[in-house]
This record gives structure tokens, C-alpha cells and sequence, in this order.
């Protein structure tokens, strides 16, 4: 993967509509650097019975994006610092791309950001109806304040208004779970959220069990039939994660986001590696836990780009 693999903006925006019209299911994995963006994107487990699986696109995680940073998750993130990122992250893959948008700020802000991430070609955004500035859903020792869904409903209303293509969508994410609210409250909400013109819905939970996000979609898929609508749902098992994917795809479940992994991941190992090295006074015993610079050349596109540049050089006037 290289820039040289890049995908127009045009060409990525409708991407995720197309696979969502035609019935595929979606599986996302955390991205917040363009390395990590390389790596999600890149890996397979192949020779399954399904052939080979990979992840179908990324997810620009608020928290992982504020974390890597050095920031907490408080919407402290500068706006354009962030879709810095965001257009780091879209430069260096060619899938479905769908962007954390917090609560969205201020009207006006959100649909500055909307029209931003569509223009880039990013394929959606999702803001969720806390009240600005928001908490990490997952924090055990925040307030939560869910904003009135019919403030949020005109938030969602002018995001669908501000953009010029049917293609970028707009989920609106359900805190109502994470607040300590029912599952009748979050779908009171998502029938508010879609008439309003919400393209999908994200229903999140913080409980390690996942009976309340089963109650709320089988409510959801009545919700639908009563509005005669077809509106995919996400979910982001992060604490319920002995759950797959398939079995949340079975309830109806359209896209299934692996929201903070890889940040977590890197950094276990970043604090492994230190206090190896710090006990061992020298870095021979890491060896065999850091990925060779030679495979890091390689992922980045270092060596295509080299043979670009001897290929050119053979090349006369």
C-alpha cells in the first residue's frame, strides 16, 4: 500500500452506499495514523471456508485520534488539526472510510465538517447526541448528558442540508445505553434521528453484556417497518466482545466497528518495548517483538519508490 494506490474522492464517497444497497455487511478496524491505516487495511486471514477475510475500511476513532496525540477524549482535538488526519489516513487506502465526529460541536460546525470529509471523499460521519463538550462513552466516571433529541434532531437535519452529494451519509450515534437510559429511550430517539434525515444508526453500549443492544435491534427492525425504511445500524462491541460479527450481522447488525484496537495494541508494545530496554541496558532483546526496518520500507511503499527512481533513470531523454 502507497500513495501511488490512493483512490479518488469521487470514487471512495459512494463506496460504502453501493456495498450497503447491494447487502454486504461491514467489518471496520480503528485507524489514527497512516501506518496504522496501512496495516488494518492490509491484513488478511486467508484459506477460511469465506476465502480471504480482511477488513473492509477504517474507522477514525475520536478517542484513539486524541490519544496518539497525547490528548484526552474531551473534544479538545482542533478541528482542522483533525481532518489533517483524517486526509492522512484516506491518502494511503482505498476503502470505506467513516469518520467519529463526536457530537459535531455547534451546528455550523458540523456542517463544516460534513461538507470538509465529503469534499475529501471520506464516506460518512457519525455524531453522537451527547451534549458538547462530550465524555468517552466507555469512562465509568464521567457524566454522560444526552442532548434533547429534538435539538439534536435539527443538528442532524442541517449536516444532511449542508452536503451536495447523496453519497457521504450521516449516522446519527445512540448514547442513550451509555447514559443509563432504556433501550425504548434509544429508539424513541432513532425514530426522531430518521425522520429527520440520520442515513443509519449507531447504537453503543457500555455493558459487558449485549442483551440491551439485542432488545434495542429487534426494536429497531420494527422501527424500520414502520417507517418503511431501510436504515443500516452499526455497532461497536467493544465491552460485549465475546460477541463476532457474524452473530451481531444475524440480528441485523450492518456494519461492526473494532473502534480502539489497534491504538491499544501499539500501545502495550511501545511500553514493553521501553522497559525491555531499560532492563537490559541495549535493545538486542526486543528484537524479536519489533517488526525489521527492512518490513517497514516495505509497508510504506520505501522500496516501490526506489524502483521507480532507478526505473526513470534508465529512461532517456
Amino acid at each position: 500500500m502507497t500513495l501511488l494506490t490512493h483512490m479518488l474522492p469521487e470514487t471512495r464517497r459512494s463506496q460504502l452506499r453501493v456495498r450497503l444497497d447491494r447487502g454486504d455487511n461491514l467489518r471496520l478496524i480503528e485507524a489514527h495514523s497512516g501506518l496504522s491505516a496501512i496495516v488494518g487495511c492490509t491484513s488478511q486471514l486467508a484459506g477460511t471456508d469465506a476465502g480471504d477475510i480482511q477488513f473492509d475500511g477504517v474507522w477514525i476513532s475520536s478517542l484513539t485520534s486524541s490519544a496518539s496525540r497525547g490528548l484526552p477524549d474531551m473534544e479538545m482535538y482542533i478541528l482542522e488539526r483533525r481532518l489533517e488526519l483524517i486526509e492522512e489516513i484516506a491518502s494511503v487506502t482505498s476503502k470505506v472510510v467513516i469518520v467519529d465526529g463526536d457530537t459535531g460541536g455547534e451546528p455550523s460546525t458540523l456542517e463544516y465538517l460534513c461538507a470538509r470529509l465529503e469534499a475529501m471523499g471520506v464516506c460518512a460521519v457519525v455524531v453522537e447526541d451527547k451534549q458538547h463538550p462530550k465524555r468517552n462513552s466507555l469512562s465509568l466516571d464521567s457524566s454522560h448528558v444526552l442532548e434533547d433529541p429534538a435539538v439534536f434532531s435539527r443538528k442532524i437535519a442541517r449536516a444532511k442540508a449542508a452536503l451536495k452529494s447523496p453519497d457521504f451519509l450521516v449516522f446519527a450515534r445512540l448514547e442513550s445505553l451509555i447514559a443509563g437510559e432504556s433501550p425504548s429511550d434509544a429508539l424513541q430517539r432513532a425514530h426522531m434521528y430518521l425522520l429527520a434525515g440520520a442515513d443509519g444508526i449507531m447504537i453503543h453500549s457500555k455493558s459487558r453484556n449485549p442483551d440491551t443492544i439485542y432488545e434495542f435491534l429487534t426494536g429497531y427492525q420494527a422501527l424500520c417497518h414502520e417507517l418503511r425504511v431501510n436504515r443500516p445500524v452499526m455497532c461497536v462491541p467493544t465491552t460485549y466482545n465475546m460477541v463476532t460479527a457474524k452473530e451481531l450481522f444475524d440480528r441485523g447488525v450492518r456494519i461492526v466497528v473494532h473502534a480502539n484496537h489497534l491504538l491499544r495494541a501499539s500501545h502495550f508494545a511501545m511500553r514493553q518495548v521501553c522497559e525491555t530496554i531499560l532492563r537490559h541496558d541495549r535493545t538486542l532483546e526486543v528484537d524479536n517483538i519489533c517488526t525489521p526496518v527492512s518490513e517497514i520500507f516495505q509497508t510504506v511503499g520505501y522500496n516501490d519508490a526506489l524502483d521507480r527512481e532507478r526505473q526513470s533513470t534508465r529512461v532517456g531523454p
